[in-house]
């Protein structure tokens, strides 16, 4: 990303990840349900002095002539129901320039903190688990962007780090060895298909038609 680029966030909540990126690009837009997360993120933005992001109540589809350099979604997709889940890819290739970038990070179906979660702290687990969401299946996921004409790959984040996060906010330097650690086990394949969260890279050619391949929900 440059200072002239333009990035549109989907799910942003009370956009403390906008804020991180805001000074680094062009503008940035995010866009959450909740509108008290939207005040409190216009809030926080008027707090720090950033004044080229802007956040909006409403979610998808989602209008903007000019198009998008990047559209991330960090723990967004998993709150999808699987109708919307289809029609984003072709969605998010609408609001993308030409050689555009979509990014996600959500919870695998696959992940071994989850199945140990419920297991030692149901409680814990339902208290931070919403009614709408649901951990992917990584590559079902990155399928449907392939099938929409995105370059896409997909990549485990993370083992055990964000959980521990979740259990332990605060616990700084207690993330920090568990992100080293988590790079160590990510190298073991075994292991790594057994990931807690995914990332999503999805591509848009620079010579793409405006519309995505046939067969694909809008």
């Amino acid at each position: 990303a440059d200072r002239q680029s333009r990035l549109l966030s989907l799910g942003c909540g009370i956009g403390d990840t906008e804020l991180l990126l805001a000074p680094h690009i062009g503008e940035v837009i995010g866009l959450d349900l909740s509108g008290a997360a939207v005040r409190q993120a216009w809030a926080d933005a008027q707090r720090f002095g950033i004044q080229n992001a802007r956040f909006i109540e409403g979610t998808l589809p989602y209008q903007d002539d000019a198009g998008f350099d990047a559209v991330i979604a960090i723990f967004f997709l998993h709150h999808l129901p699987d109708a919307a889940l289809a029609a984003l890819p072709g969605q998010v290739w609408r609001l993308l320039k030409p050689g555009g970038m979509f990014y996600s990070l959500d919870p695998s179906k696959r992940r071994l903190s989850g199945a140990v979660g419920r297991v030692l702290f149901p409680r814990l687990m339902k208290k931070y688990q919403t009614e709408d969401e649901r951990e992917l299946e990584p590559e079902a996921t990155a399928l449907l962007f392939r099938e929409a004409g995105f370059d896409t790959r997909c990549e485990m984040y993370d083992f055990g780090s964000s959980p521990l996060a979740g259990l332990l906010p605060g616990w700084g330097w207690g993330y920090r060895v568990a992100r080293r650690l988590d790079d160590a086990i990510l190298r073991i394949p075994a292991l790594r298909r057994r990931g807690s969260n995914f990332e999503l890279i999805a591509r848009k050619p620079p010579h793409a038609p405006s519309a995505p391949s046939a067969g694909s929900p809008s």
